[in-house]
């Protein structure tokens, strides 16, 4: 491969062709939690994933929700996440995608996103210029929040569902319309591009985060992170435009 880059898009697009292949049929479920689903199919994607791209860059650690490989001392890292929205994809709704990131001696310096059923494929390098398919993209102009589309995430424990749903419901009286979505990745990459105008949670894992939060910045957005105590590269997000007064609903 003759860039970081194009090995990341092209591990992704690997893995998208694996899940379009199985998308529809029966899965085998690892673990099926209340508000959650873990299939094997998670494990195989980031599988591959993974011997794309240490195969290409043998010297790297990888760190993926299906857990890490590599050399682990190495200052290179591929943050992978190899299908979020896997309740979605599950249920046979072709709202998912597969997201990763880049990230050399603590700074995230490569981002994809791609989504298999769609066919979209959102990339970034630091300093360079956010695409999709290859077309420049940027963020939403809108200011008002009663024009705006917000994505609500509410987590999957207690805390983090009470608070998404109090979100949600302050912001749905003044928002023209609010979204929950299942995919946090895909919803950042929709305010990269414009399609949505602001994406809160308050607990959410580094994978589901890391390509997404470079894709929206080079866009012209902002994201704001705050680690969660306690919790392994979990954090909450308040991820816009940049111009929808967001914490009017914090």
């Amino acid at each position: 491969m003759e860039n970081d880059l194009s090995l990341a898009i092209a591990a992704a697009i690997a893995a998208g062709k694996l899940l379009r292949e199985h998308f529809g049929k029966s899965h085998v479920v690892d673990e099926a939690l209340h508000h959650d689903i873990k299939l094997a199919l998670d494990k195989e994607s980031q599988g591959l994933i993974e011997k794309i791209l240490l195969s290409a860059r043998p010297g790297d650690a990888l760190y993926g929700e299906e857990g890490i490989a590599g050399n682990q001392d190495s200052g290179r890292q591929w943050i992978v996440d190899p299908i979020d929205g896997t309740v979605n994809f599950f249920y046979g709704i072709p709202h998912f995608c597969i997201s990763i990131a880049l990230r050399v001696d603590d700074e995230v310096v490569i981002g994809v996103i791609h989504d298999p059923m769609v066919g979209e494929t959102w990339t970034i390098e630091k300093g360079g210029i956010p695409r999709l398919n290859g077309e420049a993209v940027k963020v939403s102009t809108r200011e008002k929040f009663e024009e705006s589309i917000l994505f609500v995430g509410c987590g999957k424990d207690t805390e983090s569902l009470n608070t998404g749903m109090e979100r949600f419901h302050r912001a749905s009286l003044r928002a023209r319309k609010m979204r929950m979505m299942g995919s946090a990745a895909l919803g950042m990459a929709y305010i990269s591009c414009g399609r949505l105008d602001a994406y809160v949670e308050s607990t959410i894992s580094l994978w589901d985060i890391a390509a997404g939060k470079l894709l929206i910045e080079a866009a012209g957005g902002k994201v704001a992170l705050t680690r969660k105590p306690g919790k392994a590269d979990s954090w909450s997000i308040v991820a816009s435009n940049g111009k929808i007064p967001i914490e009017e609903i914090l």
